[in-house]
């Protein structure tokens, strides 16, 4: 386990580990503590029960943004009992929760992680097709090839990076076409650059 993916331990971390999973479900979604829900979030997640989806799931619109990544983080060591979960929220208003959801989606690199986070590259807050072309840069999945193209001339300058980089970890004539063309339209020099890099 990397080191970062362990929070600081709270004041009262003793007594957290000591709590059975309802205890620890109970303290992620009551407590107004955003280091204890953090802690508990990251206990939740080692515990690796699927019971403690559903609130997980909950504690990604939380209020506090390390309590946030820290139950996409648990989230992503559940694994596949996880995805379907996960995928429905990426139906959730917060743009935030979604963001969460793709990110955890991408780390459990699944091929039924591929159709949810396909829908997060059309997603309306930039963030989020960030995150869903990020998460789909590991799966190399051929279905993820026209939905990336479209972009390629997105708005934002970090989407277009970031999708230049997974269809470039993809490949293919296809993909060298589409990065060819995006290539010759692009404006801003750092996606220029990351279109080179993603056709050599």
């Amino acid at each position: 386990m990397e080191a970062k993916n362990v929070p600081d331990k709270p004041e009262g971390a003793e007594d957290l580990e000591k709590l059975n999973l309802e205890g620890l479900i109970k303290t992620l979604l009551d407590s107004t503590d955003p280091n204890i829900r953090q802690y508990a979030a990251y206990l939740l997640g080692q515990a690796k029960n699927p019971r403690a989806i559903e609130p997980l799931i909950h504690a990604l619109a939380d209020f506090d943004k390390s309590v946030r990544e820290q139950a996409m983080l648990a989230l992503s060591t559940l694994g596949k009992a996880a995805i379907e979960p996960l995928a429905e929220a990426m139906n959730e208003p917060k743009w935030e929760t979604r963001y969460r959801a793709a990110e955890a989606l991408g780390k459990i690199a699944d091929e039924k992680a591929v159709q949810p986070l396909i829908q997060g590259l059309k997603d309306n807050t930039d963030h989020v097709r960030y995150m869903a072309a990020k998460g789909l840069r590991g799966l190399g999945d051929s279905d993820t090839i026209d939905p990336m193209i479209i972009l390629l001339k997105d708005e934002n300058t970090y989407v277009r990076m970031m999708v230049a980089r997974a269809l470039g970890a993809i490949g293919g004539p296809k993909v060298q076409a589409a990065l060819a063309t995006a290539l010759e339209a692009e404006q801003d020099d750092k996606v220029k650059e990351a279109i080179r890099e993603a056709m050599s």
